[in-house]
């Protein structure tokens, strides 16, 4: 097996390089603690977006995104904004009120309600804006490491990766991670790995971190021999798999034992998910409703009924949730070809974008804090 280096972000060392994705309203603070529990802490967990106007503002939902557990280090935030003062101010405000150890700039989210106002995967097309935001994310973080993330571009006519790349570089952004999709792609056909390997060796700088298409652990390795990249960013893949992160660490340290649980410990796994929503949100049905979405990744592969599936789907308390899954046949083993895509797939989108946005990629007129997001997370 290759031996990997650790992962250096600023100060922080991550071992094994692996990454949890920010993902709208299901990278909540709950969710990271049983990604956390399965690593047996080893990794980086990164929260849901945080929209920098929300955050400056003290938006009441965005403050307690950023509510990080005792346990949780580094405290990673993940910030979205298209209008560089407004980053600036919402970096400082991190800083000053001691709120992370560690900042990730979104440049890669590909929904309409961010890229129409020219954020996510829309805004590295508009080189000085893109290089404004992180010189003012950069200057104002003091120690803090800066990160981002972003994907290929905005379609195959629109490809952005390799200068936002560079720009990043002479900006002083301390490592990338790339989606190997455009915004167009959202998350339909295959990521293309080569351009992960062509930014590492665009940007030798600073550590050069892959995502999309890792669905096991083995594609985690495999990733990694194949673009020379320094970690990886794991999305989708965990949907009602947070167990991967024990795949992830056996894997890099050399043991290639995976979890691969039983439907017994899948449920069990389902309820403290839910029971941790319950607690983060102080009110047990908010948090068994807010379950609700995870629960057909929890179940896929296994042998379940689709009356059950529904009722399981409008569970509104704890004890209705244990009830509905002990119904089950909970001898079941981990299904055969269990593992694949999870989540969105569709692909060839069009994407939507400020008007004239394309005319010209040097052009940043009309761009301003209005265009900035009130809200957060999913």
């Amino acid at each position: 097996m290759t031996a990997f280096s650790p992962l250096a972000i600023g100060p922080h060392i991550v071992q094994p390089p692996v990454v949890l994705a920010p993902m709208a309203g299901i990278t909540n603070a709950p969710f990271r603690t049983l990604c956390r529990e399965f690593s047996g802490g080893k990794g980086l967990f990164v929260s849901e977006m945080i929209t920098t106007r929300a955050l400056v503002e003290r938006n009441e939902k965005t403050m307690q995104l950023i509510r990080f557990d005792d346990t949780e280090k580094p405290r990673s935030i993940q910030l979205y904004g298209v209008d560089p003062v407004t980053v600036g101010k919402a970096v400082r405000m991190i800083v000053d009120e001691d709120l992370a150890d560690h900042i990730d700039l979104n440049f890669g989210c590909p929904v309409p309600k961010v890229t129409r106002k020219g954020g996510g995967s829309a805004l590295p097309y508009k080189r000085p804006l893109l290089r404004a935001i992180l010189h003012e994310a950069v200057t104002n973080a003091g120690d803090l490491p800066v990160t981002m993330k972003m994907r290929k571009g905005i379609d195959d006519d629109h490809i952005t990766f390799l200068d936002a790349g560079r720009i990043a570089v002479e900006e002083g952004v301390t490592a990338i991670a790339l989606h190997g999709r455009t915004a167009a792609q959202h998350y339909g056909g295959t990521a293309d790995w080569d351009a992960i390997a062509r930014l590492k060796e665009h940007v030798p700088e600073i550590p050069v971190l892959g995502n999309g298409d890792i669905w096991s652990a083995d594609d985690a390795l495999r990733m990694m021999r194949e673009t020379g990249c320094d970690g990886v960013v794991v999305g989708r893949g965990c949907l009602g798999r947070p167990w991967l992160f024990s795949d992830l660490v056996a894997a890099f340290e050399g043991r290639g034992t995976y979890a691969q649980p039983g439907l017994r410990a899948v449920a069990d796994a389902m309820v403290r998910h839910a029971r941790l929503l319950g607690e983060w949100l102080g009110d047990e049905s908010r948090g068994v409703i807010d379950f609700r979405k995870h629960v057909a990744w929890y179940l896929k592969g296994f042998s379940v009924g689709s009356e059950m599936r529904k009722k399981l789907a409008i569970t509104s308390s704890l004890d209705e949730l244990s009830a509905q899954l002990s119904e089950l046949d909970l001898d079941q083993p981990w299904p055969v070809g269990a593992d694949g895509p999870r989540g969105r797939t569709s692909g060839n989108n069009r994407v939507v974008l400020p008007d004239g946005w394309l005319k010209d990629p040097y052009d940043c007129a009309g761009i301003s804090e209005e265009a900035e997001s009130d809200t957060s997370g999913g």
